[in-house]
């Protein structure tokens, strides 16, 4: 029979079963067009049609194309990987690809298979509806976006494994609660790294050769230059996971030696509304900073390292801020979470949108409140001041070790200290400790390192447990689920005042502050390991003594 458009030329299986003599080509092409027109396999056609058994099918594959037969009665179901690759996915080089495993390649027989095939594929999609608690709904919310994505899609980032590889490491990160996703490129591998808790781990291993086609599909979600190589670029894109649930992603890529490094922050709004309550603050620390907030004028800092939690804090307190009779702008280099009702700005130094020309705007504006988001130089940092005692409340960070360095380091910029005395209200130091998961388990630690580590022969009184990590699946082993910040919280009184007009040192004003009953960042980390939050280690690997 001629071959016509209906009939292609047969190939793979089909050929090989005609030129074996198990069919005529005719009942091969006939079978083909039913596996067509039924939306099922030549296979399950030739058994149905009982032109030969399943075993024998079977036996002839593995013979013909040199694949060991294996029984699938003789294997242990509990051993399948039911999530490793996407129901869609046939090609080896792709299931290869997404599993990040050498895969050779077997026989079974199709009526044992099709089951298996069939109840692990629903338990994946059973378990991906199930992390949403709802219905999954991915979307990249900008028309831009989407319209870049769509042209680019059928340019060089087609790749359909790519696409869907990138979107299943965007939810894994989420679902692993990261605060960063990192794709690296190296010389002989590429790595994707997870920030979990402040711990960088190690999550897949793909393919070197599709690192260009990772970084383009970033870069168009992102709203990136595809074509630049050469400088580092900096984007965002938003996932939509429901009606009512979306994340932030703040983008930044930096070229290497071997290729585009993609660093992937994710700013989940929902942080900022959690409350005061959830950040681990004491209950005096926690009235300090009501106090101050309430304040119809003046300034709050928030002082710490990147990856302190400076800014969940500063959101935190702006979120309750937040009410329709108060306008609030905000500077930020680039904003982080975007709240609803208050008026967010990006700086931009390349277009002369620098802090100070910003805060001179919101002047003009009839601000109530004003956050900027760090305080870099003097120019600044007067801008702020003079605000502050203009009548606006002002909230901003800085990066200092502790809270009373926060405030000679104002003096070193440059800032008058009756300016500095008369303006700032409170300071809070923070850190963020790992969290102890529900496994934790009693540990026993000798009375000196107890001492050494700060605790007093009061505190020695048996009364409490010092706990450390054990290991579950729900922490995968680590022993920690989630942080907890661990804060120096110092309202600025009339004795300070006075010792910064004298031009008092950081340690003074510290002694100051400690004999007001103010807890320093290692106090306040050992509370939390009486409290069995967190472990001893953790205090002291994040607090200084």
């Amino acid at each position: 029979m001629a071959a016509t458009p209906q009939n292609p030329p047969l190939s793979g299986l089909a050929r090989a079963l005609v030129q074996a003599g198990h069919l005529k080509e005719a009942e091969a092409e006939q079978l083909l067009a039913q596996a067509h027109s039924t939306k099922t396999s030549l296979i399950e056609q030739i058994i149905t049609s009982q032109k030969s058994s399943a075993i024998d099918i079977a036996r002839f594959v593995a013979d013909t194309f040199g694949y060991p037969l294996l029984d699938l009665n003789a294997f242990d179901e509990a051993h399948i990987p039911s999530d490793a690759i996407d129901r869609k996915l046939i090609a080896l080089d792709e299931i290869r690809f997404q599993t990040g495993l050498a895969v050779d390649p077997i026989v079974v027989e199709h009526p044992k298979l099709a089951p298996l095939v069939n109840k692990y594929a629903e338990t994946a999609a059973e378990a991906l509806k199930n992390f949403t608690s709802e219905d999954l709904n991915l979307d990249f919310l900008d028309e831009e976006t989407s319209s870049k994505a769509d042209e680019a899609a059928g340019q060089e980032i087609d790749d359909a494994p790519v696409v869907k590889f990138i979107q299943k490491m965007l939810l894994d990160a989420i679902n692993d609660g990261a605060s960063d996703i990192h794709f690296e490129p190296y010389e002989k591998f590429y790595r994707i790294r997870f920030r979990v808790d402040g711990i960088l781990r190690e999550v897949a291993t793909p393919p070197l050769a599709i690192k260009e086609k990772i970084a383009s599909r970033i870069k168009v979600i992102s709203r990136l230059n595809i074509a630049e190589k050469r400088v580092p670029q900096d984007g965002r894109m938003k996932l939509v996971l429901s009606k009512t649930r979306a994340i932030d992603f703040r983008v930044s890529t930096l070229p290497t030696l071997q290729g585009e490094k993609i660093v992937m922050r994710i700013l989940d709004p929902s942080s900022a509304t959690l409350g005061i309550e959830a950040l681990g603050y004491e209950p005096e620390q926690k009235a300090a900073i009501m106090d101050a907030i309430s304040r119809p004028y003046g300034m709050v800092l928030v002082t710490g390292p990147t990856g302190s939690g400076k800014t969940v804090s500063l959101y935190t307190c702006l979120n309750i801020l937040n009410k329709d009779g108060i306008n609030i702008s905000t500077a930020e280099d680039p904003a982080e979470i975007n709240l609803p009702g208050v008026n967010q700005v990006n700086v931009d130094d390349r277009a002369g949108l620098t802090f100070p020309v910003a805060l001179k705007a919101f002047l003009r504006q009839d601000p109530d409140i004003i956050m900027v988001g760090e305080i870099r130089d003097l120019e600044t940092a007067e801008i702020s001041i003079k605000a502050a005692q203009t009548g606006h409340l002002v909230l901003s960070t800085l990066h200092t070790n502790d809270a009373p360095q926060t405030l000679t380091r104002l003096m070193n910029m440059g800032v008058p200290m009756f300016n500095i005395a008369s303006s700032v209200l409170l300071i809070t130091a923070q850190r963020l400790a790992r969290r102890l998961c529900n496994c934790k388990k009693p540990m026993t630690v000798p009375d000196q390192a107890l001492l050494d580590a700060g605790y007093s022969e009061a505190d020695l009184d048996g009364s409490w447990t010092l706990f450390g990590p054990g290991g579950c699946e729900r922490c995968k082993g680590t022993g920690y689920k989630g942080r907890v910040g661990i804060y120096q919280v110092m309202p600025i009184s009339e004795a300070m005042q006075r010792m910064i007009m004298s031009g008092a040192s950081a340690l003074d004003l510290g002694a100051q502050a400690k004999a007001e009953g103010v807890k320093n960042l290692r106090e306040s980390g050992l509370l939390k390991v009486k409290q069995g939050v967190t472990s001893l280690d953790e205090v002291l690997s994040t607090t200084n003594a």
